[in-house]
């Protein structure tokens, strides 16, 4: 119950800071700078504070579903930050903040709580493994997001519609720019947390090749291979609106392969590991509380 209050004050942060974000299109104000900043910056630390005694209690970061989908929404909240104070006339919230709420929602009421295994000869892989596939997935998001912007604010132009007032967005070279990087970025990232997941399930084969969150992920990373490969041919791909569709697909293909890992029977979560010295077992047990209490 303490654990769902905590993520509520944080999560209520981002939805008003949401609402201010929408109130753009509405009114003129001058005090809602001070308080879209004053709310993001709020649950910004109140989410990284709870994150960082959740990482204590575990021992380290990723120790669940449950903090992977969290960790997710804490890197798109500081991408959001950190857009905003570059550009804070752009309207950038309007389609990150939802992202951030959607995975938080997520978090709460879908995803696993149970730590994953660890042991000395899988930690470092395991961390590199689900490090890659954090950054990949927040890199998706963040194209994702550039690219619908692309799309509304190209739209506007070959129509000649007037600008609607407080839907100010940049202009289109630069989210061209960080589109493009955006899913450069996510390539890698999620190459390398396939791979290392590889390496990963040689040093500890507890997961068949055929689990359903082995064959989406890989499904994932194909889709963005092929994608790599058709801009690096056929040029026109590489810029304007093309761009913008190929994210918005790699979007979709990302969100499949998440709700894969929440819908179908896996065991890609792996099992709690059984703590062996009393002092991790005395720190593990309020998380175990915790889950207890959540169900």
């Amino acid at each position: 119950m303490i654990e769902r209050i905590q993520i509520l004050c944080f999560a209520a942060s981002y939805g008003v800071a949401l609402a201010l974000e929408i109130s753009r299109l509405g009114f003129r104000s001058a005090v809602r700078g001070v308080l879209l900043w004053g709310f993001s910056v709020a649950g910004f630390l109140a989410q990284t504070l709870y994150l960082w005694h959740r990482t204590r209690l575990a021992d380290g970061p990723l120790s669940s579903p449950f903090d992977w989908y969290l960790l997710a929404a804490w890197l798109l909240v500081l991408a959001y930050l950190v857009l905003a104070y570059w550009r804070p006339a752009s309207a950038i919230g309007l389609f990150l903040l939802p992202l951030v709420l959607g995975l938080i929602v997520v978090a709460a009421l879908l995803a696993d709580r149970t730590p994953l295994a660890v042991n000395r000869a899988t930690r470092a892989w395991g961390a590199l493994h689900g490090g890659f596939l954090l950054f990949g997935t927040v890199a998706v998001f963040i194209g994702f997001a550039t690219g619908v912007m692309y799309l509304v604010h190209a739209y506007r132009l070959k129509h000649k519609l007037p600008q609607r007032r407080g839907l100010q967005l940049p202009s289109l070279e630069w989210l061209e720019r960080v589109n493009s990087r955006a899913i450069s970025l996510a390539i890698v990232m999620l190459l390398l947390g396939v791979i290392s997941g590889a390496v990963l399930n040689t040093v500890r084969p507890e997961l068949p090749w055929s689990d359903p969150i082995v064959v989406s992920s890989l499904v994932t990373v194909a889709w963005l291979v092929i994608v790599t490969l058709f801009v690096v041919v056929y040029r026109p791909a590489r810029q304007g609106r093309k761009v913008a569709y190929l994210t918005v697909a790699s979007f979709l293909f990302l969100v499949f392969s998440l709700g894969a890992a929440l819908v179908l029977n896996t065991k890609h979560a792996g099992l709690p590991e059984q703590p062996t010295d009393p002092a991790r077992a005395a720190r593990s047990a309020p998380l175990e509380f915790e889950r207890r209490g959540a169900a």
